[in-house]
């Protein structure tokens, strides 16, 4: 897909950072942007910026990604007024941290239902109908480098993205008769609100601390989430299966297929939660 012209473009969790920038990309390409998330004002700036520029459209509805009643909800919405969605974003995504004696089942579930299943009730509720327009037509999944080489602090998050690359390669096979392109984004160490927003699990005391040295690293290595809108857009563009989008997403990419034997290493060596 080349042209995104009065394209629809749905894009989960765009009221802020890669979400937010990926709607203003596609915007900018003349496309009709549906922003949902949860965050309501968020959302809404979104919206409101795209519809006063002088290309693209924008409208925000309301979803929460953890509850098939809402994406239920939104799919109605959303197709009481398009057929289908050309472009599906399952970008609405959650950070956890903590090792694995200190995270409770609790925080599984909750991290689960937004980074996992939210992706697959996304592409549940959206698929037949672009299925059905026998249109070539795209869903990106976003994944992160962590689905290479979890972070030991991060096995929660790192389940649920490996987890989110998995069920994006199977459906890409699955995919293809039908011309729809299925992609998995793997970002990096990118500087974004979700960095601060992190569920922290831990000992007592040591969750402030964590926080304040992730989100140092990030801010110093300032990767913009604008960089990653634009992956993702040429992502579509060019059909990709798995597109790592910085540096050292990169290059764990290329290192767990060319040299495994290093996985544990890096694996310690990662403590970025990317």
């Amino acid at each position: 897909m080349k042209d995104f012209k009065n394209k629809v473009v749905l894009i989960t969790g765009a009221g802020s950072g890669i979400g937010r920038e990926t709607a203003y990309a596609f915007a900018k390409r003349g496309a009709v942007v549906i922003v949902a998330d949860v965050n309501e004002e968020g959302g809404q700036q979104t919206v409101d910026k795209i519809n006063q520029s002088s290309k693209g459209k924008a409208q925000f509805v309301y979803c929460d990604v953890s509850s098939r009643d809402s994406v239920a909800a939104l799919s109605e919405t959303v197709h009481n007024q398009y057929p289908h969605v050309d472009v599906l974003i399952n970008n609405a995504g959650i950070g956890a941290a903590g090792t694995f004696l200190n995270t409770s089942l609790d925080m599984w579930d909750k991290v689960i239902d937004i980074n996992l299943k939210g992706v697959v009730y996304g592409c549940h509720y959206f698929l037949p109908a672009m299925v059905k327009s026998k249109q070539s037509c795209h869903v990106i999944n976003i994944a992160s480098a962590a689905a290479f080489y979890a972070p030991q602090e991060m096995p929660i998050y790192g389940t649920s993205k490996s987890a989110v690359l998995g069920f994006t390669e199977i459906l890409r096979q699955d995919m293809e008769q039908h011309n729809i392109g299925v992609t998995a984004i793997c970002p990096g160490v990118i500087n974004t609100p979700i960095v601060a927003n992190t569920q922290v699990e831990t000992r007592e005391g040591d969750a402030k601390q964590f926080i304040n040295r992730a989100v140092k690293i990030y801010e110093k290595r300032n990767y913009p989430p604008s960089k990653v809108a634009a992956a993702i857009v040429k992502a579509v563009e060019n059909n990709s299966g798995v597109q790592p989008v910085s540096p050292e997403a990169w290059f764990m990419y290329y290192s767990k297929r060319l040299m495994p034997r290093l996985s544990p290493a890096l694996g310690k060596l990662n403590k970025l939660g990317i």
